[in-house]
């Protein structure tokens, strides 16, 4: 997501380093650029123009600080108002009312609501230990009830049965019931993809909110449909009390004007953002951390959130012992590294979140990714017990066996075998105290408010 926009920003910034101070000809210039960048990410035509009007105003006539070059100085603008743009402050769901807390999904067909319905329940069951339930009162779309349900099986979440045959606000008020019997914290409501346009349907989900007065209505949107996604969700809005937005397939969208539009069109928060497929492919929607990302600047405390969560932790402190024990870095700890990273999203999802990617050329980014990682790891399956402790052995022969049996060639196991050499030399360094060392040697060299331009 973000990948053009993140590009040519960066580049913007790059022509103006070296300025004494941002002059009202080089931001003009700057602007321009971003001026595109923006549209060109599909950002509605008003937001590009208040978003460049408020940048402009600001950064003229700034003095460059003791500290800050005229680069840094437009990065920050740019990423305060980016911030203010996405919505300033990460907006959580409000539960606070007597359980079950009633959540109403809405939004077109074919926007993800029922995989969104499911990942949400995981969300709330694994982070903030709900009780979830939940039901669809989708009574056109075939199978749309069996796939619900399949989703709830999937993320371990409590189904509550349903017929086409039934009125949806009779499905929804028998749900309520049974949530309330059964001590459910959470009941979430998936509903059938209508047409702004559609006034029967926008009448039945009108009742559906009434009936319920649900904590929750938020309306679930495709990234990939550009900005039409704030002009869609603005019609919703009009139709329903909405208080908040989701957005899916955001991973699919490199140009991201979804995000950057509908905060600003409806006045409603971005509250998660859906990133795949996976059910656990749902996180919390931080204004901050993204416009950071966008800028290239990664998002370190969204990467950090993730180690702790996914990563095994006694596995993790199981190598970190061996390595301070300076004993060997095997193929067998390298697979292992490969999986626990594929756990976090995979190489695309972590780099994201790095500082400085936008400064890394696409051929060499391209040449690190998701299917590099998987080709290592059925490598590493192929060769027998003692080819992973001591990959000295791997030579012709046995390089032709583990690349037939893997699916590979034989220059793919020469390269893994390379790869994994690097990074034992590395390990090496960490083994003994030399990670406390490295960081030493690190401290204060990064700059000030992230990875310089």
């Amino acid at each position: 997501m973000f990948d053009n926009l993140t590009d040519k920003l960066s580049k913007t910034i790059q022509k103006i380093r070296g300025q004494a101070q941002l002059s009202e000809d080089n931001i003009k210039e700057a602007l321009r650029d971003v001026r595109v960048a923006l549209l060109e990410a599909d950002v509605a035509l008003p937001v590009v123009k208040t978003f460049i009007d408020t940048v402009k105003q600001r950064a003229v006539g700034e003095e460059v600080m003791t500290s800050l070059t005229p680069a840094q100085v437009l990065v920050k603008i740019v990423n305060e108002e980016l911030t203010r743009l996405l919505g300033s402050e990460t907006s959580g769901l409000n539960l606070k009312t007597q359980p079950p807390a009633v959540i109403l999904m809405a939004g077109l067909q074919g926007a993800g609501k029922t995989t969104s319905t499911g990942k949400l329940a995981k969300y709330l069951a694994e982070r903030e230990g709900k009780k979830v339930m939940v039901v669809s009162t989708d009574v056109y779309r075939p199978a749309a009830i069996e796939q619900l349900k399949t989703v709830a099986e999937q993320v371990g979440a409590s189904f509550y049965p349903s017929t086409v045959t039934d009125e949806p606000v009779a499905i929804a008020q028998k749900a309520v019931e049974a949530a309330r019997k059964g001590f459910y914290d959470v009941l979430i409501v998936d509903t059938a993809g209508r047409l702004a346009i559609d006034e029967g349907m926008m009448k039945e989900i009108s009742a559906l909110q009434e009936t319920l007065k649900p904590a929750e209505t938020l309306f679930v949107v495709d990234a990939m449909i550009g900005q039409d996604a704030a002009n869609v969700a603005k019609a919703f809005d009009e139709a329903l009390d909405l208080t908040g937005v989701v957005l899916t397939k955001v991973d699919g969208d490199s140009r991201g004007g979804a995000a950057l539009s509908v905060r600003e069109i409806t006045g409603k928060p971005i509250k998660f953002m859906g990133l795949g497929e996976k059910m656990e492919a749902l996180e919390p929607f931080h204004p901050d951390r993204l416009a950071s990302r966008i800028l290239g600047m990664g998002d370190v405390l969204s990467l950090v959130e993730e180690v702790e969560r996914k990563v095994d932790k006694k596995k993790a402190e199981k190598l970190a012992r061996k390595m301070q024990k300076g004993q060997k870095f095997t193929l067998v700890d390298f697979r292992e590294q490969l999986l626990q990273m594929q756990n976090m999203g995979g190489m695309t999802a972590l780099m994201d979140k790095l500082p400085g990617m936008g400064n890394i050329p696409d051929a060499m980014k391209n040449k690190v990714n998701d299917k590099t990682a998987d080709r290592m790891i059925a490598i590493i399956n192929s060769m027998t017990k003692k080819e992973r402790l001591y990959p000295q052995l791997i030579k012709g022969s046995r390089k032709r066996r583990i690349a037939n049996g893997s699916g590979t060639q034989i220059q793919d196991v020469t390269r893994m075998l390379k790869q994994f050499n690097q990074m034992q030399k590395m390990m090496k360094k960490f083994s003994g105290g030399g990670m406390m060392k490295m960081m030493k040697r690190m401290k204060g060299r990064m700059p000030p408010g992230g990875m310089p331009f």
